[in-house]
This record gives structure tokens, sequence and C-alpha cells, in this order.
């Protein structure tokens, strides 16, 4: 297994968006609970929710892409950016 970081980004004035598509996006991700090590929204300067990073424990790059492509978030057009990126844990819990 190898860890890969999730970055989306939501497109400019889309929380609304964002929080009409929440609980059918958790109930997703809680699905991948045995392969999520952290997740969680970014924060804008105002504290508004704007994006969302993921870290997987996965075999590879293309599964990380997987529960991206069929989560409800990108489904609905939530995202104006996503990255995927290879991940070495050195320090803190994921270590």
């Amino acid at each position: 297994m190898a860890l890969y970081v999730l970055v989306c980004r939501d497109k400019p004035d889309s929380l609304d968006l964002r929080l009409a598509t929440r609980s059918e996006h958790l109930a997703y991700a809680g699905s991948f609970s045995d392969k999520m090590k952290l997740a969680g929204p970014i924060l804008n300067e105002a504290g508004d929710m704007a994006g969302s990073l993921l870290i997987f424990d996965v075999e590879t790059i293309d599964q990380a892409w997987a529960f991206n492509h069929n989560d409800p978030y990108t489904k609905a057009g939530l995202f104006g950016d996503v990255q995927v990126f290879p991940f070495k844990a050195t320090l803190g819990v994921l270590a």
C-alpha cells in the first residue's frame, strides 16, 4: 500500500452546492474508511468550506482517482481543480 493525497478545490461561489451534496458525499466517503487515513474540508479565509483534502492508503494512484471520479461532489460539478499526489509521511500520526 502507498499513501496518496487528493486535493480538490471548489469552483468559486459553490458553497451552496457543497452543502446540498455534503450528506451524499459523506456517505460515499464513509464507505472508504478502511482506506482513508485523513479527510476533511479545506477552508477559505472566511472559514467556509472551499475544497477537500483526503489521504488514502491504496495500491495505486488510479484507485485514488477512482474515488474522485465516483464522488458525489465530482458528479455534482463542485470542483474546479483536482490533483492527486503520492505522499510519504515522515512525521506525525501517519508516519
